[in-house]
C-alpha cells in the first residue's frame, strides 16, 4: 500500500507577517514596561511601578503568541508533524485564552477587595498611567490589526492512481487564532485603561470612590466573555471537533449511487481554517480517484483530500 510523505506538504499559511507585527508589539510592550518600572522606582510612584509589572505579564502573553509563530515556522517541514504545524498557533491562542481568564479572575478579586476595603488613590498619577497604557495599547492594536489581513491560496496539482490518490494540499486562510489572542490581550488592556480613566475622573471630581472597583468588575466580566469565546473556538480545533453534518449529507448525495457507497468518512480541522478529509469507498464502476476528488470539492473547502476506492465486481 502506498504511503504519503507528509513532509512534502506545507499545510499552514505563511504567518511571517503576523509574526513580525507580534514581535514589534512585544518590543513596544517591553520598552514601556522598562520605562514605567524605572520611572516608578525613581519617583516612588506605586502606580507606575504596578503598571510596569502589569506590562511584564502582558509581554509574557504576547511572547507566547510570538513563540508559537516561530515554532510553527521552524517545524513546518518536520515530517513528524504529518498535517503540518497549523495547530501550534491554535494552541498558542488557547493558552492565551486561559491567561485572559486568570487575568479576569485577578481583576474581579482585586476589585471586590477594594469595594470592601477602599484604599486611597493618587488620582493624578493613576490617570497619567492609565493614559500611557491606553496610548500604548491603541498603537499595539493598530499594528496587530494590520497583521491579520492575510488571505492566500496555494494549490498542488491533482495526482490520481487506480485504487487510491495522494492528497491535494492547499491553504485558504481567514482567521488566525494565535493573532486573535494577542489582539484580545491588547484590546482587553485598552478597555481596562478606558474604564479606569472614566472611573478615576468620576472619583476625583464627583467623589464616586466606588466607581473604580465597580468598573474593574465590569471589565472582568467582559474579559471573561471574550476569553470563553476564544477557548471554545480553539478547543474545538484542538479536539478535532467540527459540525460536518451538512457536508456529510452533501457528500452522500453527490457520491453514493447504486454502484458506489461510502464505507468510511473522516473530516477534521488541521488548523484554524484548514480541513482534512479521508474518504473510503466501495465501488463497482470504473471511475477513478480524480472523479471523486472533484465531487468532494463541490461539497466544501478541503485542504487535504485522500480518496481510497475498494473495487468489487458488479452484482450479476
Amino acid at each position: 500500500m502506498r504511503t504519503h510523505n507528509c513532509s512534502t506538504r506545507k499545510l499552514i499559511p505563511d504567518s511571517r507577517k503576523n509574526e513580525t507585527v507580534t514581535l514589534i508589539v512585544v518590543i513596544i510592550t517591553l520598552i514601556t514596561m522598562i520605562v514605567e518600572i524605572i520611572a516608578g522606582l525613581i519617583s516612588g510612584s506605586m502606580a507606575l511601578l504596578s503598571d510596569g509589572i502589569h506590562m511584564g505579564t502582558h509581554a509574557l502573553a504576547l511572547f507566547i503568541t510570538l513563540a508559537a509563530y516561530i515554532f510553527a515556522r521552524k517545524q513546518m517541514d518536520n515530517p513528524s508533524f504529518c498535517f503540518g504545524t497549523g495547530k501550534v498557533g491554535v494552541l498558542g491562542g488557547y493558552t492565551n485564552a486561559i491567561l485572559l481568564l486568570v487575568a479576569a479572575a485577578a481583576m474581579a478579586f482585586e476589585s471586590i477587595e477594594r469595594l470592601i476595603n477602599p484604599v486611597h488613590i493618587l488620582f493624578n498619577q493613576a490617570i497619567i498611567v492609565a493614559v500611557i497604557g491606553l496610548v500604548v495599547n491603541i498603537v499595539s492594536a493598530i499594528i496587530l490589526g494590520h497583521g491579520g489581513s492575510n488571505h492566500s491560496h496555494d494549490h498542488d496539482p491533482l495526482r490520481s492512481h487506480d485504487d487510491h490518490s495522494e492528497p491535494i494540499c492547499y491553504h485558504h486562510s481567514h482567521e488566525d487564532h494565535n493573532l486573535k489572542a494577542a489582539y484580545l490581550h491588547v484590546i482587553t488592556d485598552a478597555l481596562t485603561s478606558v474604564l479606569a480613566i472614566i472611573a478615576l475622573l468620576a472619583a476625583k471630581f464627583f467623589g464616586l470612590s466606588w466607581a473604580d472597583p465597580l468598573v474593574g468588575i465590569l471589565g472582568a466580566i467582559v474579559v471573561t466573555r471574550w476569553a470563553i469565546g476564544l477557548l471554545k473556538q480553539t478547543s474545538s480545533v484542538l479536539l478535532d471537533k467540527s459540525d460536518t453534518s451538512e457536508t456529510v449529507a452533501r457528500l452522500r448525495e453527490l457520491i453514493e449511487s447504486d454502484t458506489t457507497s461510502i464505507e468510511d468518512l473522516h473530516i477534521w480541522q488541521i488548523s484554524e481554517n484548514e480541513q482534512s478529509l479521508i474518504l473510503s469507498l466501495n465501488s463497482s464502476d470504473d471511475k477513478g480517484p480524480s472523479f471523486y476528488h472533484n465531487l468532494v470539492k463541490k461539497a466544501g473547502h478541503f485542504d487535504h483530500i485522500t480518496v481510497e476506492i475498494h473495487k468489487h465486481p458488479p452484482d450479476s
